[in-house]
């Protein structure tokens, strides 16, 4: 028996924002992301930290 639409036991979303449409994707290095999978909470942590690195203030790269 399929799930209704619009059954009021519907899987909700507990989010804080609404999620974008479009992907942020990265090539991440070789098994990162196997040991990402196993960090609980992972993806909302990720957001957060990418909402950290956005607000921080440019710096400019030291010459080597």
């Amino acid at each position: 028996m399929p799930f209704q639409k619009n059954h009021k036991f519907g899987a909700k979303k507990k989010l804080l924002r609404p999620l974008d449409k479009e992907v942020i994707a990265f090539r991440g290095y070789e098994g990162q992301k196997n040991k990402l999978r196993s960090v609980p909470d992972w993806q909302e942590r990720l957001r957060e930290f990418v909402d950290d690195l956005i607000g921080e203030e440019p710096t400019q790269k030291q010459e080597r």
